[in-house]
């Protein structure tokens, strides 16, 4: 994080959601804003077997309880943007879910992030190896900014922006 922020960096995205000792302190002091990402388990294990009782509720629950204590260590409130993580501690189902209710995680009050670029579950839904997964994920960005999200992160930058850009023309028109 350091080294990004004396390069120059105004955001930290952090898969740990700044809870390593420390992070958060340096954060505040940083004054780069920040995005809380939700995993669970650790990425070595996170794939194996992951489990919920309500993706939904718990992702939530998480990112909101991460966002207060950043705020009680000094992080601004709104330099704080939220990720549900897809595909960090997540089966399938789980993706889907999240996916499915992205609007409730945009009404949290945070910025929303989402990346779903080139992702695994895109994969095994239309049964494409990484390098075929393009339209998956354009198709999941262009859903994601529908329902609320704010910052899409992605390998394939001009391909999506092209995508939102015309879905924004649809939706917002052009500027003679």
């Amino acid at each position: 994080m350091a080294a990004a922020v004396a390069a120059g960096a105004c955001i930290i995205n952090d898969v740990y959601a700044l809870r390593a000792p420390g992070a958060r302190a340096f954060a505040a002091g940083s004054g780069a804003a920040v995005c809380l990402m939700h995993m669970q388990g650790e990425p070595r294990t996170m794939q194996e077997n992951p489990r919920y009782g309500d993706v939904v509720a718990e992702v939530s629950e998480f990112l909101l309880r991460e966002r207060d204590e950043c705020v009680r260590c000094g992080i601004a409130r709104d330099a704080i943007a939220v990720d549900p993580g897809l595909g960090f501690g997540k089966g399938l189902q789980h993706n889907l879910t999240l996916l499915k209710s992205l609007s409730h995680f945009a009404a949290l009050g945070s910025p929303l992030l989402v990346g779903v670029s080139r992702k695994s579950f895109i994969g095994r839904v239309l049964g494409r190896p990484v390098d075929e997964r393009l339209y998956g994920g354009l198709g999941l960005a262009v859903l994601a900014v529908i329902e609320g999200a704010g910052i899409i992160r992605t390998h394939d930058v001009a391909a999506t922006r092209d995508a939102l850009g015309m879905v924004s023309a649809v939706f917002q028109g052009l500027d003679s």
